[in-house]
């Protein structure tokens, strides 16, 4: 029982890591003028609070999967 429960933890953090590098616009923060990059920072704050309910959604498909069908 433990260790199902540690595979989903580790499934459910990986989901979460994979999610946030897709969604992250890595090239513009690192070729941004230092003019821009106050702006990009707010974006990437944004990004990082849109990006929770997708992360929730993923948490409770793990935890019940018969809510996907």
């Amino acid at each position: 029982m433990d260790s199902k429960r540690t595979k989903r933890i580790k499934t459910i953090i990986l989901l979460s890591i994979i999610w946030f590098v897709v969604t992250l616009p890595l090239p513009m923060l690192i070729s941004t003028p230092d003019e821009v990059r106050p702006q990009m920072y707010v974006m990437l704050q944004i990004v990082g609070l849109m990006s929770i309910p997708f992360i929730m959604l993923a948490i409770v498909w793990t935890i019940k999967p018969e809510l996907t069908t």
